[in-house]
């Protein structure tokens, strides 16, 4: 008897993970999303393995660019580009007063289906999405409508489930008091891809690859289900076409401190090297700008770019309560511009040797990040560069 009550209670428990699907395709009104994006379905009501579920839940088709999530706490919202373009919206749940969600930038750094706490209490987080090794994640939960974690990102379980099949790991996520949002850019001091072909510095790429999923493989205790980080398959510009299948390289992440007065280097988390750079006015803040390679055009010769800049100030409501500041949605976010982070490149001078290595290494979903901060302590092994804000 007692058997038959334990099977029944589990069987309620894992139903609802196949029928909140319909719910939240055609509402409530805070999520979407597009049709050419399909719901993730359960094909039988147990709990599937993980080869099982890659097989049968991957949604399709895969994402036609890099994959940026943008959380707005003001908001308490969660937003999904793809290729520049908004393709998801949802409602979220951060961190309550006394254990905030940090803000500022972060990468997908591991990925786990059934996940429990090792520091509340084994709390479950299903479809887990880690971005600091210290504890924060986006994962299933609870969202009332408020901030209500202890500084993880709640999702709603049907956008967790189906922004687990879309994600891999080096998936940029972005964590700002308001809403940002990416904007196409061009600059002359962006850089642009260059031939590599028998190159060093290509070689790099694919060692790079082969040594991040040997360290993943190392972080047992930490990494559960570990990926090699998001990689495109890509026919390296200026090469001569190969008749074998194109080679996948794992983008770049450029950072520049205006702190350090440093510019650093890293590919699949791995990283390669780090040079001086000058900063004109370097008193006068430059913000924190987030621009990422979107796909190649003209044949290899050119890439297109994004930026998404985070504001470091935000207004006070007069006469709200102490102790408590009123949300403020600053309206000029509605309409971004690149001019201010067209004037932030203008006044970074990098060195020319450095530029033209950096091109040679320049892919797709490649990014750079500019900030006045220096990376935080967060940004170690197995991790891109982690730049907290506030």
């Amino acid at each position: 008897m007692q058997r038959a009550i334990t099977t029944a209670v589990f069987a309620i428990f894992m139903i609802p993970a196949g029928i909140a699907h319909a719910q939240f395709l055609f509402g409530p009104q805070h999520t979407f999303w597009p049709s050419q994006y399909p719901p993730y379905k359960h094909k039988h009501h147990h709990r599937q393995t993980n080869s099982e579920t890659t097989k049968s839940a991957r949604p399709e088709p895969l994402p036609k660019g890099p994959l940026q999530i943008i959380i707005s706490i003001v908001d308490q919202r969660v937003s999904l580009f793809d290729n520049g373009a908004l393709i998801a919206r949802s409602s979220v749940s951060t961190g309550m007063e006394g254990h905030p969600t940090p803000l500022g930038v972060f990468s997908v750094i591991s990925k786990q289906r059934w996940h429990r706490s090792n520091i509340y209490s084994a709390a479950p987080m299903p479809y887990m999405q880690r971005i600091t090794w210290s504890g924060i994640a986006l994962h299933a939960g609870v969202v009332p409508g408020h901030p209500a974690s202890h500084g993880c990102i709640r999702l709603k379980n049907d956008f967790a489930v189906r922004l687990w099949h879309l994600t891999k790991r080096g998936t940029r996520v972005i964590i700002a008091h308001g809403d940002v949002q990416p904007v196409e850019i061009t600059n002359p001091h962006l850089f642009q891809p260059k031939a590599a072909s028998g190159s060093s510095e290509f070689q790099t790429a694919t060692v790079a690859t082969k040594s991040i999923g040997t360290a993943a493989a190392t972080q047992g205790s930490l990494v559960s289900n570990a990926e090699t980080p998001e990689a495109a398959s890509l026919q390296v510009p200026g090469s001569a076409p190969a008749a074998s299948a194109p080679k996948k390289i794992v983008p770049i992440s450029i950072f520049v401190s205006r702190k350090l007065s440093k510019l650093f280097v890293r590919q699949g988390f791995t990283p390669l090297f780090d040079v001086p750079v000058k900063i004109e006015n370097p008193e006068e803040p430059l913000g924190t700008h987030v621009f990422t390679a979107m796909e190649f055009q003209n044949e290899g010769t050119a890439i297109r770019w994004t930026v998404v800049s985070i504001p470091d100030e935000f207004p006070r409501i007069e006469g709200a309560t102490k102790g408590r500041e009123a949300p403020v949605k600053q309206t000029a976010l509605s309409v971004p511009s690149p001019d201010q982070a067209n004037a932030v490149l203008n006044r970074i001078e990098i060195p020319q040797d450095t530029v033209e290595r950096i091109s040679k290494l320049l892919t797709p979903a490649s990014s750079l990040i500019i900030s006045d901060n220096g990376f935080s302590h967060e940004t170690g092994k197995d991790t891109d560069f982690i730049v907290v804000t506030h």
